[in-house]
């Protein structure tokens, strides 16, 4: 495939935004070569600024569960658009979403919109500490919660990618009330407690890690968290930006039958527009401004577009009894094809899935934390990533993301993906 139109505007657009992209892990750094340019998609496919077709495997990195252009989201927004873009006050959308969303999510009564899953994590800390009065919190090595100071601390996703966990810009002083454990090991993580009692006021998780290639908790790991928390007075956030209303309706809270004190939203809660929310019980939220003491705030949350391509996905997701199973199965039969083939090429690897998030760890062990996501063959994941670009495939240009899987994608395109890892293993 030729990606000359991609390669141009890439260096024009070198010029005018730092490192040519406004989000560091689609510069290629990782993988080598030049970014692509998108100039449409629908369904599953993505068509870049070269007429090349390419089948889309992140999906805007999770938001497009029912793919690319998903018509009753699309005529939302056109027919919002017209009516104003936004105002800056209430709009009856907000209700409508937040009420559907409290709907479909267990164990909580109110959420509050803002305009990114970074956002959306930085609030839910600050509110926890309000809430705990305490300063300290926890978080996990390889987990990436957005970009907010707090964070950035041995963080995952783009953070690995360009070597620099902890960036330059966080100061000493939010540093020391970060606290690191290391992902599926209780043990650890109650040796961070003992050391730091009645300090902590929250420990926030991805249930499903996705920013170290996707990484599933391990058996009765988020169980005995929860009861660290009950005896501590600690809360439990859990992060499923990327897991919420993808795993099931109710995310990651249903499908592992565990409560979390505070939840954060993002990606499919917008329908592809840039959206978070995070959401709690009554007694925590009621702790936010204006009725708390808590200040958060946002002049664009709540966008009206944004709201309307939000309400659109829920409810699509929300009538549609079989759609997790279908996106079980059409993942499950992608695994099941793509591990037939790198065995039978006799390519080292491993996979990991939960429900439509799966990645490929091209290393025999068992990938469970960051530091055995971090012991895959880099090399080998470059030209893997770009053999499937040529043979029109796209996946995350880097070895620490897990893939979305899209409802659009047919049994058709997974036997094409699954015939093209064949034809690259044999070259691995």
């Amino acid at each position: 495939m030729l990606y000359q139109r991609s390669s141009q505007l890439f260096a024009e657009a070198e010029k005018v935004i730092p490192g040519g992209v406004n989000s560091p892990v689609r510069a290629f750094k990782a993988v080598g070569g030049t970014p692509i340019f998108v100039k449409s998609a629908k369904g599953a496919y993505l068509f870049d600024e070269d007429g090349n077709k390419l089948i889309d495997y992140i999906n805007s990195w999770g938001p497009m569960i029912l793919g690319h252009a998903f018509e009753p989201v699309v005529d939302a927004v056109i027919e919002r658009a017209k009516l104003g873009t936004s105002f800056g006050m209430p709009t009856a959308l907000e209700t409508e979403i937040a009420a559907l969303a409290v709907s479909m999510v267990p164990n909580i009564d109110k959420i509050r919109f803002v305009n990114s899953g970074t956002e959306a994590c930085m609030s839910a800390i600050r509110l926890a500490r309000g809430f705990t009065k305490r300063d300290k919190i926890i978080k996990f090595a390889g987990c990436y919660h957005g970009h907010s100071d707090s964070f950035l601390i041995q963080a995952g996703s783009g953070a690995i990618t360009f070597g620099a966990p902890n960036s330059p810009g966080v100061t000493q002083g939010t540093a020391k009330d970060t606290l690191l454990a290391k992902y599926n090991d209780i043990e650890n993580v109650k040796a961070v407690f003992e050391a730091n009692k009645n300090e902590i006021a929250a420990i926030i998780i991805e249930p499903v890690a996705g920013n170290m290639g996707c990484i599933p908790p391990s058996k009765g790991f988020l169980e005995a968290i929860r009861t660290l928390c009950d005896e501590s007075g600690t809360l439990f956030i859990f992060d499923e930006v990327m897991t919420g209303f993808r795993l099931a309706k109710g995310g990651a809270q249903e499908l592992f039958n565990i409560k979390a004190d505070i939840v954060t939203f993002g990606k499919v809660i917008g329908g592809g527009l840039p959206v978070g929310a995070f959401a709690a019980r009554n007694e925590i939220m009621n702790y936010l401004a204006p009725l708390g003491p808590v200040y958060q705030a946002g002049t664009l949350s709540g966008n009206p577009l944004a709201m309307a391509a939000g309400l659109e996905m829920l409810k699509a997701l929300n009538a549609d009894a079989q759609i997790f199973e279908r996106l079980e199965q059409k993942t499950a039969y992608l695994e099941k094809g793509i591990a037939e083939k790198l065995t039978a090429n006799k390519v080292k690897f491993t996979i990991n899935r939960v429900g439509s998030m799966i990645s490929v760890h091209f290393d025999e062990a068992p990938v469970t934390d960051f530091q055995s996501a971090s012991r895959g063959d880099n090399e080998t994941f470059k030209k893997f990533f770009h053999g499937l670009l040529q043979e029109g495939i796209y996946i995350a240009p880097s070895a620490y993301e897990t893939w979305f899987i899209t409802d659009a994608l047919t049994y058709e395109d997974l036997d094409f993906t699954i015939n093209a890892v064949d034809k690259i293993a044999k070259q691995l």
